[in-house]
């Protein structure tokens, strides 16, 4: 499947829904539910059986999905700011909890959850810089560059990543129970 052209045409998420997708231990799509779809502006067959990098937008650096994948695989859940890529080209913005199902018998990661909410105008104008200069050092030296940098730039505020993405959120309550309130929905 091509990959949309990006467009400098933002999509506002309904504050009060929710995005929620599943994939296997590959990150290969195996559920959405409807917001997921709608937003996203696939077809739930497109998205079925497709890696859930279709909605990754080329604006994230990719030493954050670096950071996810190493966290998650180590079965610790992932908190993010990302911006996403619909069909069309449009963008949106979201907080995201991935979290990894781990099979009870075999004790082995079997999949993903991701649960996502619409990030605020305040993360995202905190963000966007940081991930515009990743990007920049990812271009110009690489990946395992840019996550020196990155790691740099959380030890200069004295924060882990959860810490920091903890600071973008600014109802903490609010979401810490809106994650909470999916995993029993979905988990």
């Amino acid at each position: 499947m091509k990959r949309p052209e990006p467009k400098n045409e933002e999509i506002f998420l309904d504050p009060k829904r929710y995005i929620v997708s599943k994939t296997d231990e590959k990150g290969v799509i195996e559920y959405g539910n409807d917001y997921f779809v709608e937003i996203s502006g696939y077809t739930e067959p497109e998205l079925i059986d497709k890696p859930h990098s279709i909605i990754r937008h080329p604006d994230m650096p990719k030493v954050v999905f670096k950071m996810l994948w190493d966290n998650i695989k180590q079965r610790k859940n992932m908190k993010s700011l990302v911006k996403n890529l619909a069909k069309d080209g449009r963008y949106y913005w979201v907080y995201a909890e991935v979290e990894p199902k781990v099979d009870p018998v075999t004790d082995k990661i079997i999949g993903y959850t991701a649960y996502r909410k619409a990030a605020s105008r305040k993360a995202i104008e905190t963000i966007e810089p940081l991930y515009k200069k990743l990007r920049e050092i990812e271009e110009k030296s690489g990946m395992e560059a840019a996550e020196k940098y990155f790691k740099g730039y959380l030890e200069e505020k004295n924060m882990t990543y959860d810490q920091f993405m903890n600071t973008l959120i600014e109802d903490k309550g609010l979401f810490k129970s809106f994650f909470g309130k999916m995993k029993k929905i979905f988990g």
